[in-house]
């Protein structure tokens, strides 16, 4: 990689050329509608950030066993497809590409959230320090049930039905989200996952999950048109792992075997990702380089100088925004005149109305 390789510069990623490094990053903003479908609102809030050289959505859930969070969207109804296909039709029309993050958040749910009332699954019983965000507000959160081994095939089927789900709501391609602590990152990390099956012990075992999930969604999509989100440093949803090197550094060494379109990767310094935690080594996006042989996408807390320095460097080769890509719907044409960025307001992050989500001005607006 060279000092000319900038945010504006153009890149092939899997089976697309995109027009620039941009990517705006999964954020969970809860405003799906009933029954976590999407609608016309979410449309407009992602059609209005189409000029990224992708789009990552929100965090979505597979199953209804799969949801964590109230008024997050969902891929695994008929109506949840149709509501998708107001979105990718919003952001095809102007000129986008969209990836459909497929998530399970496994024991960071609550009862109330679960179908029947259920308690949540995880790969072993142990509970997560903190608090499960519910429709009546934060509650402890609750010891999982252990999934029996029998299950799991029935939970890679599910990732399976919602990859081709996703393909019938228009997407470009799927992220996998093995990232955050949640189920697919539980199983991982032998802080959550001290199974004594197949699925845990050895660093092999508790990675087998994860393959066979991405062996499922890339029969469906191809290598080419799927990625995979991991936070190697991650802390976050009270995760920890007793080797951490050695454990990601076997995952993305096997997921070379796809063929895959980007390795979506969290950095350290994120609140959360082990920036706090002196015991848990940093693994940023350029320990990975030498390992994984494809793509890599890195998330962090970016500006537009960070973001510049880490392609310049080779680390990485496209950057995802996060926090700035919520209060700036135009932020590649606002990076590329070095323009002044809105400011984001965090009490408008999550829930809600259009107020924080599609109202935020782009530079057209401000100068109007």
């Amino acid at each position: 990689m060279s000092s000319n390789v900038h945010l504006l510069s153009p890149v092939k990623v899997g089976a697309y050329e995109l027009p620039n490094r941009i990517v705006m990053a999964p954020l969970t903003r809860n405003r799906a509608g009933a029954g976590n479908v999407p609608q016309p609102l979410n449309a407009t809030y992602y059609a209005q950030r189409a000029s990224a050289g992708l789009i990552i959505s929100e965090a979505t859930q597979i199953s209804p066993q799969g949801v964590g969070y109230p008024a997050t969207p969902g891929i695994h109804s008929q109506e949840q497809i149709e509501g998708w296909k107001l979105v990718t039709n919003a952001v095809h029309e102007r000129g986008g590409k969209v990836f459909l993050q497929l998530w399970h958040v496994g024991r960071i749910s609550h009862p109330s959230l679960q179908p029947d009332g259920a308690l949540p699954v995880a790969p072993s019983a142990i509970a997560p320090a903190g608090e499960a965000s519910t429709y009546e507000g934060q509650k402890p959160f609750v010891t999982p049930r252990a999934l029996e081994i029998s299950e799991i095939p029935g939970i890679v089927e599910d990732y399976r039905r919602a990859a081709q789900n996703a393909l019938k709501a228009g997407f470009d391609g799927v992220e996998i989200h093995s990232a955050n602590g949640y189920l697919l990152d539980q199983f991982l990390q032998d802080g959550t996952n001290q199974r004594t099956d197949e699925y845990g012990g050895s660093v092999e075992n508790r990675s087998r999950f994860l393959l066979e999930v991405t062996e499922a969604v890339t029969g469906v999509w191809g290598g080419d048109r799927v990625g995979i989100r991991l936070s190697p440093s991650g802390t976050f949803n009270d995760m920890q792992d007793s080797d951490p090197k050695t454990l990601f550094d076997y995952v993305v060494g096997a997921l070379n075997r796809f063929g895959l379109a980007y390795l979506h990767l969290v950095e350290p310094r994120v609140p959360g990702m082990g920036a706090e935690e002196p015991n848990r080594p940093d693994l940023p996006s350029s320990h990975f380089r030498s390992i994984f042989n494809g793509t890599i996408v890195s998330a962090g807390g970016h500006d537009r100088e960070s973001g510049n320095a880490l392609l310049a460097e080779g680390s990485a080769d496209l950057i995802a925004y996060g926090r700035l890509y919520i209060a700036n719907p135009d932020l590649p044409e606002r990076f590329a005149a070095n323009a002044s960025l809105n400011t984001p307001d965090r009490s408008t992050f999550y829930g809600g109305t259009e107020q924080g989500y599609t109202d935020y001005p782009t530079l057209e607006l401000r100068s109007a």
